[in-house]
């Protein structure tokens, strides 16, 4: 560990050397998606929230977080120079449109229903009869249709699509894992139906960011991992490590 550390370390020295201290601002952008990103008052905080604040603490580089909509945060970071949209998940339709540090998190992205439902899958091919709800520009909207899902319903955000399953105007949604053990704690009527898919949740750039500046924030997430500090926030914030 000691080693990792040290090769770890070594890297951030070397960026620092390369990278001017008075670099361009980065803009982050997120949503609304406690526990890992939201707002208290008007302050940005969260468990993916921390992270990007200590990474950009290390490397000494100006930086602000907006909270928005998520259809215009990704949009933003599509688009607009120095901006970075988190929590992204890294697939294989998103790979190419940004450069990616990763990993904030690994997730699962479950199948749930309302609790009493009639709803029942075990496989892919048994959820395809249902209605399923998801929102605009989310990552699981690309792994429905890969997988052939006919029965999508696209709400306009998170909150929207989670209103049509507790209201059973949809029959399924799918969650990230973390976020599905948040809402049973808070005693929501909602039930674990089947795991949809696994990935890497990143921080993802617009494709023009600088790469040496790109490989300071992956060496400092990495330090992060390394000494224990990410895990550190995720028991802050009651997640578990998952798999």
């Amino acid at each position: 560990m000691r080693g990792l550390l040290f090769t770890i370390a070594t890297s951030l020295l070397s960026f620092s050397c390369l990278f001017p201290a008075h670099a361009q601002t980065v803009h982050f952008t997120t949503e609304e998606y406690p526990p890992f990103n939201y707002r208290e008052g008007k302050t940005p905080v969260g468990a993916a929230t921390e992270q990007i604040q200590k990474l950009m603490a290390d490397i000494g580089v100006d930086y602000t977080i907006d909270v928005m909509p998520w259809v215009r945060a990704y949009n933003q970071a599509l688009v607009e120079p120095m901006t970075c949209v988190f929590v992204t998940a890294h697939n294989e339709e998103r790979d190419k449109l940004f450069k990616w540090i990763q990993p904030l998190l690994i997730d699962r992205s479950v199948l749930i229903k309302h609790s009493g439902s009639n709803v029942a899958a075990t496989t892919i091919a048994e959820a395809k009869k249902y209605i399923v709800g998801t929102w605009r520009e989310d990552y699981t909207e690309a792994i429905l249709r890969r997988n052939d899902f006919s029965r999508i319903d696209i709400g306009s955000d998170f909150k929207a699509t989670l209103k049509k399953l507790m209201s059973d105007r949809i029959d399924l949604m799918p969650i990230s894992e973390f976020y599905f053990d948040k809402l049973r704690k808070e005693g929501n009527a909602v039930e674990k139906v089947m795991i949809l898919s696994q990935q890497p949740m990143a921080i993802a750039c617009q494709k023009d960011f600088p790469a040496d500046l790109q490989g300071r924030m992956q060496a400092a997430l990495d330090m992060l991992i390394a000494n224990g500090t990410q895990r550190q926030i995720f028991l802050k914030y009651g997640l578990h490590l998952g798999d």
